[in-house]
């Protein structure tokens, strides 16, 4: 695996070195000694996978608050993606920038996102197939979402959307009260 810092501290994108052979391809996409080495020092206790059919899907920005904070690592299996995270930690040099990147099949890459980011993501083929492991278990009452068209982050999503939750829709923008998690 390797790893490339992103412009916002802590945070990684990570490309698969395959080993190939006549029959296909062998990667390692977790190694506990490789991720000690960029300070990942917490133990992974949910996986999960999604599917979005339609090309143009939106899902995000979500987060959850503290103190249920989560450490992602993203990697698309299937398809596309328009991969963004946003530094939402309060007091970081980074605060309120955003990085963002393609996610494919193809590039066998993943993102490793710290505690404190908000994570989402378009879909640029149809038929995107996401793995995602997290930190921290899934708590209903303590997530967070930003609106994917908030004009202090200014994400330029690279297609029309066309799919969205209404959950989604209806996260708040930002304002000048928002101090950070």
């Amino acid at each position: 695996m390797i790893f490339t810092p992103t412009p916002l501290n802590n945070s990684y994108e990570i490309t698969l070195t395959p080993h190939s052979d006549s029959r296909g391809w062998f990667a390692r996409f977790f190694c506990k000694d490789e991720f000690k080495k960029i300070g990942h020092d917490k133990e992974w206790v949910q996986m999960n996978h999604s599917f979005t059919a339609d090309k143009g899907s939106l899902r995000g920005m979500h987060f959850q608050n503290p103190p249920y904070t989560e450490i992602k690592m993203v990697r698309c299996i299937a398809g596309s993606v328009y991969d963004v995270i946003i530094d939402i930690r309060k007091n970081s040099s980074t605060f309120l920038q955003f990085y963002s990147t393609e996610l494919s099949a193809v590039k066998k890459n993943m993102l490793y996102i710290p505690e404190g980011f908000a994570h989402g993501f378009q879909t640029l083929t149809p038929n995107c197939e996401l793995i995602y492991f997290h930190s921290t278990y899934y708590t209903p009452n303590v997530e967070g979402g930003i609106r994917y068209d908030d004009p202090l982050i200014n994400i330029k999503w690279p297609l029309p959307i066309k799919e969205m939750s209404e959950r989604d829709t209806n996260h708040p923008y930002l304002n000048e009260n928002f101090k950070g998690i």
